[in-house]
């Protein structure tokens, strides 16, 4: 059978006035990633090779997360908001290069499924020419009805145009459609004025269809895949959901977690096998765990790789660019950033590693830390193999401690230290015997001094 060419058009040009925030509603975030990522991410997976973004005016910042996102999508601006018909039709050039489906999205219904997504284009290959989504929500008041027989999709109804009856129904319009690539741009062409604000409605489609001799048909998924975001309390419920879909599927996967509702995971969290989380835990973006690794309580990673066997935490901050080997250890209130962590290498606590290599089974002492910034630029620390770095220790970089050296306790090291020679940089300790009775003796007499009264 040959392959069903699709084009996804993802709507990304309401202003989102009631997120209350200067940034556009397509570029809030929820696991991770903004929420045109989530939408753009299921399309591809739904076979969408073909990708149209409809932007509003003065949505650059959009647009930039499109190019970044797929650098060959088809970016179209809607420069006036006439409803969501307008908006699919503003890329008009898009349809009319010919796919067999049209997907019509919407960057703010961020959890929408890839196989929801192929369930629409199914009914789209039996020989639908309009799928509509529909859902079933809790509270159905406000939405439109999906007035149905069978799987055929008679009409769309508006709230406030249903009877009582059609108010009863429980199937509601999610808004997301699919059209064949076909019959698209003659059934968007023929959507008329919807109301006395000249606005063109895609709900219209499935009338049109009817007229054309054409088929319509609805095809239910949960209330989930619908869930629309236009105010941050919908964000965070939102939220909400996507992490418990990203636990289930981590815990089905089989890793282990002690209490999964306060493990918050990112879209891309990647596990290996074995892998056990402990409580309050946060993955942002980017992170990779291998088999076998533990993540202990109160730990935050983001961008870093985690490697087989390896344990972080508790209360360990992994950020951009950490690399940990097989059997790490990284430890309470440690912090690595832009570093590789070699096999077996130990830092257990209270220490900075940033910009620098850390040599397998090398010891990191407590309070350590590698002076990486000089006010302008950063600059590499290099431990070597079996390096022994002292409590308390200084390494101003750029500076290279060689293979099995030791770093004395409290030192400043602004020097290479070659391969197993010790370095000692601080002061010389002196001992002054009875200096400290002398003192205690000092003070009590100056406070007996204080106390006497004046003639």
């Amino acid at each position: 059978m040959q392959r069903r060419t699709c084009l996804a058009i993802v709507l990304a040009a309401g202003e989102g006035t009631r997120m209350r925030s200067a940034t556009p509603k397509a570029l809030h975030r929820i696991g991770g990633r903004t929420l045109l990522a989530h939408v753009l991410t299921a399309a591809k997976q739904a076979g969408g090779g073909d990708i149209a973004v409809v932007v509003g005016p003065d949505h650059d910042a959009v647009a930039q997360e499109t190019r970044a996102l797929a650098p060959k999508a088809g970016i179209f601006e809607q420069t006036q908001r006439r409803g969501t018909a307008h908006a699919v039709l503003a890329a008009r050039k898009a349809i009319a290069r010919g796919a067999d489906d049209v997907l019509v999205m919407f960057a703010d219904t961020p959890l929408v499924r890839p196989e929801t997504l192929s369930g629409l284009r199914s009914a789209l290959r039996r020989g639908a020419a309009v799928a509509v989504l529909g859902f079933r929500p809790a509270d159905p008041a406000g939405y439109g009805r999906l007035l149905t027989r069978g799987e055929e999709l008679l009409a769309i109804r508006e709230d406030r145009d249903a009877t009582p009856d059609e108010r009863k129904i429980a199937l509601c319009n999610g808004g997301l459609m699919a059209l064949s690539g076909k019959t698209a741009l003659a059934i968007l062409g023929r959507i008329g004025n919807a109301n006395s604000k000249g606005e063109f409605y895609l709900t219209d489609a499935v009338a049109i269809a009817h007229d054309m001799g054409l088929k319509a048909v609805a095809i239910e998924t949960g209330e989930d895949d619908m869930r629309g975001i236009n105010t941050k309390a919908q964000l965070a419920e939102t939220e909400a959901v996507l992490q418990k879909r990203l636990r289930a599927a981590a815990l089905d996967a089989g890793v282990t977690m002690i209490a999964p509702d306060t493990v918050f995971l990112s879209a891309d969290t990647k596990f290996g096998k074995d892998v056990t989380i402990e409580p309050n835990v946060v993955f942002g973006p980017g992170v990779t765990v291998a088999d076998g690794a533990t993540i202990r309580a109160f730990s935050h990673l983001e961008g870093a790789h985690v490697g087989k066997g390896a344990r972080v935490g508790p209360f360990a901050r992994l950020r951009p660019g950490a690399d940990l080997g097989a059997d790490v250890h990284i430890g309470n209130f440690v912090e690595v950033k832009e570093a590789k962590i070699e096999a077996g290498a130990k830092a257990n606590h209270l220490a900075y590693i940033g910009d620098a290599r850390v040599g397998a089974g090398a010891n990191i002492g407590a309070g350590t830390i590698t002076c990486n910034y000089d006010g302008v630029a950063k600059h590499h620390t290099d431990i070597g193999k079996g390096a022994f770095i002292g409590s308390n220790s200084s390494l101003v970089a750029p500076v290279k401690i060689g293979d099995g050296a030791y770093v004395g306790s409290g030192s400043v090291v602004t020097k290479n230290v070659p391969a197993d020679a010790l370095a000692i940089a601080r002061g010389e300790q002196t001992i002054k015997a009875g200096w400290a009775k002398r003192l205690r003796a000092l003070k009590t007499l100056g406070k007996k001094r204080a106390k006497t009264p004046t003639k």
